[in-house]
């Protein structure tokens, strides 16, 4: 039988443990935080049902629109921060629910590697050394802090310190306009707050595409929220009953809390990777297409792979790696496509894409096809008061296979699942456009988009 243990409980760990569990392996994971993954339950999580509590009182406040009576929610801190703990709780529940009925052992404890082989885990009772065939490492990230500002948990909060935060800001400044920091814009914002952001570059989620970026900056001037592009924060300090943040142009912001949301740092220290003689990048795990170190005995998944730092990614990850060590994988068709990977942003309007970019496919000198269709022809989307928005798709001209696709407005998490499976199946846009939906829905844009 094979022996496997896995250090940390995330959703990597978890899928990793599942599947290996159901093919035949004895599975011990330990995790030291919270069995679901800290990334995953106390950042993703939380702050996504956050968001929703938000939305739902920017919908009350635009009621009008629907034929409603003006309604002016607020904010019960108390009741938020209950919904909060026991939506963690009870997903956390669910997965040991689920590990301890594929028969896997949970350790509470911090695990270590002695070498390739074995594992010692700390707990509240001492400690324990495991002996495994194949030793799996998903231990996650955590937000990163800079060394020009302290971090009080007060007034100067990381992403952690608001689930929700002391008290409801004032004026919130963000510091980092990546997927995170857009993120708590919105909500915040949504929640009442006077908003400024700090944008390094000169568009919001510089990765993305600009005109994507571009919706989401017009809607947060709409909003009131204020913008400073080209900045770049130097130092964040306390200032009676607020904040003062510096930015290297000499702009000066003043707010009641300031929110940094500058990426995050593997959970890499104290692993024993050393030990093992495991290769490590900047304190990420090497691994090669299969998620396997340096070291044959020894994987690595989810954030500390360097990859994709998505839970769908993570998961995906420990399936294929429990598929490998079980010999259940076919090679080559049981690595992850990591350009396949569909990803969103919870801000309003939502932003969702997958596969191939513009920007990128005319940056390869590739000949594509691209049409986009606005919300605002959608009967759905009128209904919903929200015309807010496109949805965009590539292909090849040539074959009509799908290669990626954007979209930008209400549901777009939901919607861009359709667009993913056509790019993972190679689908074309004949394929989707032939798909008889329901109407009226906002899916029907796909097909729109499709003709």
């Amino acid at each position: 039988m094979t022996k496997l243990v896995i250090i940390g409980g995330g959703p990597a760990g978890n899928s990793c443990a599942t599947y290996a569990a159901r093919f035949g392996a004895e599975v011990v994971v330990i995790e030291d935080e919270i069995v679901g993954g800290a990334a995953h339950l106390l950042d993703c999580v939380p702050s996504k049902a956050m968001i929703a509590t938000g939305g739902a009182m920017a919908f009350l406040r635009r009621s009008e629109g629907m034929g409603l009576e003006d309604v002016d929610p607020r904010i019960d801190p108390d009741a938020l921060g209950q919904r909060l703990a026991g939506i963690r709780g009870r997903l956390s529940s669910s997965n040991i629910s689920l590990l301890e009925s594929q028969g896997v052992r949970i350790v509470h404890g911090r695990g270590a590697l002695v070498d390739a082989h074995t594992v010692e885990a700390t707990t509240a009772d001492g400690t324990e050394i495991f002996e495994a065939d194949v030793i799996v490492l998903s231990t996650g990230s955590r937000p990163r802090v800079p060394d020009w500002c302290e971090v009080d948990g007060d007034r100067i909060l990381l992403t952690r310190d608001a689930y929700p935060p002391p008290v409801i800001p004032e004026h919130l400044v963000v510091v980092g306009s990546g997927v995170t920091g857009v993120e708590f814009v919105h909500m915040f914002d949504s929640f009442g707050s006077d908003v400024s952001l700090i944008v390094s570059r000169q568009q919001v989620l510089p990765g993305k595409d600009p005109e994507v970026a571009a919706v989401l900056e017009e809607d947060f001037l709409e909003r009131g929220v204020r913008l400073l592009k080209g900045a770049r924060a130097t130092s964040i300090s306390r200032s009676g009953s607020g904040v003062t943040v510096n930015c290297d142009d000499g702009r000066i912001v003043e707010g009641s809390h300031a929110l940094v949301a500058i990426g995050s740092v593997p959970n890499s220290d104290g692993l024993g990777l050393d030990k093992a003689g495991v290769e490590t990048d900047g304190g990420y795990v090497v691994v090669d297409a299969d998620c396997r170190s340096s070291v044959p005995s020894v994987f690595a998944a989810g954030d500390l792979s360097g990859k994709l730092p998505l839970s769908s990614v993570a998961s995906m990850q420990g399936r294929k790696i429990a598929e490998t060590i079980m010999g259940r994988a076919t090679h080559g068709l049981n690595q992850v496509d990591y350009d396949k990977a569909a990803s969103a942003i919870f801000t309003e309007p939502e932003i969702a894409d997958v596969g191939m970019a513009e920007a990128d496919a005319f940056a390869e000198g590739r000949k594509i096809r691209v049409t986009k269709v606005p919300f605002a022809t959608s009967a759905k989307a009128l209904i919903n008061d929200d015309p807010r928005g496109f949805i965009k798709i590539l292909s090849d001209p040539a074959t009509g296979v799908v290669l990626g696709g954007s979209i930008v407005g209400r549901h777009a998490a939901e919607l861009i699942a359709v667009v993913s499976i056509a790019v993972t199946a190679d689908l074309t846009v004949r394929d989707l456009y032939d798909s008889l939906l329901v109407h009226p829905t906002l899916a029907e844009l796909i097909t729109d988009a499709a003709e």
